[in-house]
């Protein structure tokens, strides 16, 4: 008998008939003898809908509030699959956030997971019974509603799998798995059976869309294994995992896991701002009190002005909140000029071959120049080479390096 838990995102319950289907697949686990947990997500597009909601019913919500609404997604889904897990004969019930409880800090919109109580949940499943479970809230020291931001729902159950110390955490998607690349740039992308925690923990903040980079970090912080699924098939997925499950030897013949791009990236550059110690600090702590994540960040050579520029890029979404923040800052930096730009794009190699292997830059990097593609900016880490392009070439510059670093596969001979 094994713990599993089972997440399944908003195409999954998409409507009575793929909350059926879930059933079906929940059932199927019950009926091997293990222990299940579910944790589910709003139906496609409700989120969306309930945010835009508190968008008219004021433009400076109530974050508090806010959250009441947005919460309310999940906890529709999750009553609906324990009555449809109920009708095929299944005993289950749905533990609303606040009911296990999971507890959380109070930073609305935004909220990280502090604890879980499983006493009640672990009773429940010594008898037999499926938890439903809403993913993306959970409950404040106060007790209120908190969510923790987009795409939760992963991190949601990720903590309820290390909680209960499960066997596995089982997200399933509308993807089959964790693929080289976006197989709707690349058909010839390929499924990787296994994937690091460290390449998905990348690939996830670079860009790639299979799961939350949160839920990938609390994963590796508590040893969860996980495992990327469809939903509406049964071929194999993909698992995450600890370098000691996958192996030295197969690590090192594994040079480059896959490629990611992100095209919801903006760049800010500060003209002239001026060159003594502590400018820099000026710049990116007012953006780090507003919440603000920095990624890539140049510098360039000092002008006989005694002034320099600072380039970096920001999510696109909080590109108005940098400007405001930075312009409120001006005289504090000393720059002269802000200019921004959102019609680019970040594409990032990742692997831990890298970590063994020279030449996976200079690869890069000439594969790009060959085809006529400018870098912006780049930036580097023991297992990612990143750089900032022109949005126009995102496809074509993932399709050149997934050629260049052999990530193709085999075209299929013809009968």
């Amino acid at each position: 008998m094994a713990r599993i838990v089972m997440k399944f995102g908003g195409t999954s319950m998409a409507g009575i008939e793929r909350i059926r289907s879930v059933a079906a697949r929940v059932k199927r686990e019950v009926d091997a003898g293990n222990q299940v947990a579910v944790v589910v997500s709003a139906m496609a597009g409700e989120t969306d809908r309930l945010v835009n909601f508190c968008r008219e019913a004021s433009t400076l919500y109530d974050p508090y509030e806010y959250d009441v609404v947005v919460a309310s997604g999940e906890q529709v889904t999750s009553g609906l699959l324990a009555m449809t897990l109920q009708a095929v004969g299944v005993p289950a019930r749905s533990w609303l956030g606040w009911q296990l409880p999971i507890q959380t800090s109070a930073a609305h919109a935004k909220a990280r997971i502090r604890t879980i109580d499983t006493e009640a949940l672990d009773k429940a499943l010594a008898t037999g019974q499926v938890a439903v479970i809403p993913g993306f809230q959970g409950v404040d020291d106060d007790e209120r509603v908190s969510t923790l931001g987009r795409g939760g729902s992963d991190t949601s159950a990720v903590a309820v799998a290390a909680a209960m110390k499960a066997d596995r955490c089982d997200i399933y998607t509308d993807v089959d798995g964790v693929y080289t690349t976006d197989p709707r740039i690349v058909p010839r992308a390929r499924k990787l059976q296994q994937v690091t925690y460290e390449e998905m923990l990348e690939l996830a903040s670079v860009g790639a869309k299979v799961l939350q980079t949160r839920s990938v970090g609390l994963a590796m912080k508590e040893n969860v294994r996980i495992q990327v699924l469809s939903s509406f098939d049964d071929r194999p997925g993909t698992m995450i995992v600890g370098d000691a499950e996958i192996g030295d030897n197969n690590m090192e013949s594994q040079l480059i896991t896959g490629i990611a791009h992100d095209k919801n990236e903006a760049k800010i550059t500060l003209t002239a701002v001026p060159d003594r110690p502590g400018a820099v600090a000026s710049i990116f702590a007012p953006l780090a009190e507003a919440n603000i994540n920095v990624d890539m960040i140049v510098q360039n050579v000092a002008h006989s002005t005694g002034s320099t520029d600072v380039t970096f890029t920001v999510p696109a979404t909080d590109l108005a909140r940098s400007l405001d923040v930075l312009g409120q800052a001006k005289e504090t930096i000393g720059f002269v000029e802000i200019l921004h730009d959102t019609k680019i794009s970040k594409i990032t190699v990742v692997g831990v071959g890298m970590r063994s292997h020279a030449g996976v830059a200079s690869t890069m990097f000439k594969a790009l120049a060959e085809r006529g593609i400018n870098i912006l900016a780049i930036t580097t880490s023991e297992i990612k080479v990143s750089v900032v392009i022109e949005e126009d070439y995102t496809e074509l510059a993932v399709r050149v390096l997934h050629t260049a670093y052999g990530l193709d596969a085999e075209e299929e001979s013809a009968a």
